[in-house]
């Protein structure tokens, strides 16, 4: 696995967590996924791409 598939791991990972257990603070939990989605297009964009 390389940096960005870890990176998206982690951050989805804790954007389940802190959705179930700390459902007050929704706002940095969102943005967290949103930054997880970003890292995984970015990802799969340049994957595509041919060297």
């Amino acid at each position: 696995m390389d940096l960005l598939t870890i990176l998206v791991v982690i951050l989805v990972v804790l954007w389940l967590g802190g959705y179930f257990a700390f459902h007050i603070t929704g706002g940095l939990i969102h943005l967290l996924l949103v930054v997880a989605v970003v890292v995984l297009v970015i990802r799969l964009l340049q994957g595509r791409r041919a060297p």
